[in-house]
């Protein structure tokens, strides 16, 4: 069982930035894939960024240019720098990692990224 752990959300102006991270718990555990996806109140979950363990990403139109996904392979962790933040970022944001290309999600327990002047 993959656990997740997840910090940085919170409450930032318009223009702003936050960093959030998730650490994956296990050892000799070096997930295929790691990302963040985002549920905003009212709307479907939608996938923000991913990287590979090869370091290939995926972003959403609406984040490119604004949000840069890293992670720390040794570590187990993936980052996302988000910046210049809009209203209509606010959203409970959710880490997942896929283990290898086939196997299914695991999720973090989200972090709540409210941005409102």
């Amino acid at each position: 069982q993959v656990q997740l752990v997840e910090s940085g959300g919170g409450l930032v102006q318009p223009g702003g930035s936050l960093r959030l991270s998730c650490t994956a718990s296990g050892s000799n555990f070096r997930p295929y894939a790691m990302g963040w996806h985002r549920r905003a109140l009212g709307k479907q979950r939608e996938l923000v960024a991913v990287m590979t363990i090869g370091g290939s990403t995926n972003y959403a139109d609406s984040v490119k240019g604004r949000f840069t996904i890293s992670r720390d392979n040794v570590k187990n962790t993936v980052y996302l720098q988000m910046n210049s933040l809009k209203p209509e970022d606010t959203a409970v944001y959710y880490c997942h990692v896929r283990a290898t290309p086939v196997a299914s999600l695991s999720w973090g327990q989200g972090t709540q990224v409210t941005v409102s002047s």
